[in-house]
């Protein structure tokens, strides 16, 4: 039954992560994942997932400075490498802490969500809508191979429909946005 309960969670904070693509401001975006990563540590705690679990409440805490931008002023560099200070704290606690046992498969696994994360904020510092669904084609491949590997299937799914829900948002915002401005500057 806790495992039903656990990949319910996943379900619902992979329904906030595919429709937060479908934004089309940056600040939506961000809102809505922020919401996915509240049910997703959920599913990572309670699958067992620590890092996973670990990340994303820090994910929360990012997407919620990120999402109010001018009060935190995360246009600032260091905001940047604070996160990455705190992924690495979290790399090195889900081997201290979680007992993670310390082999080179293990290093590797508990490094893809740290990756991904990292990737993520430099999509958020960065500002702009079309920046983080491009950086999110980037990130989803690491999570995505966390999740298979820890049989994460809210995981699994939200990074698959990902990949789909960031392409079709390209097409809808970004490349219609850049066809048009080549249409003008032709005429």
């Amino acid at each position: 039954m806790v495992e039903y309960v656990a990949q319910a969670f996943g379900l619902v904070g992979m329904t906030m992560n595919i429709l937060s693509f479908q934004r089309k401001e940056q600040k939506n975006i961000i809102f809505m994942q922020m919401v996915g990563s509240i049910f997703f540590a959920v599913n990572y705690f309670m699958i067992g997932a620590f890092a996973g679990a670990l990340l994303n409440i820090v994910g929360i805490i990012r997407a919620t400075a990120y999402w109010q931008r001018e009060r935190f002023r995360t246009d600032k560099l260091g905001w940047v490498f604070a996160f990455g200070a705190m992924y690495v704290a979290v790399y090195i606690l889900s081997f201290v802490l979680f007992g993670t046992a310390g082999t080179p498969r293990n290093y590797a696994v508990e490094l893809l969500p740290v990756v991904g994360m990292l990737i993520t904020t430099v999509s958020y510092y960065l500002g702009e809508a079309k920046k983080v669904r491009i950086l999110g084609l980037v990130n989803a491949p690491f999570w995505l191979t966390y999740n298979i590997i820890n049989f994460a299937i809210g995981g699994i799914v939200t990074e698959s429909v990902s990949l789909v829900s960031i392409i079709i948002a390209m097409c809808r915002y970004d490349f219609k946005k850049e066809s048009g401005k080549n249409e003008k500057a032709e005429s």
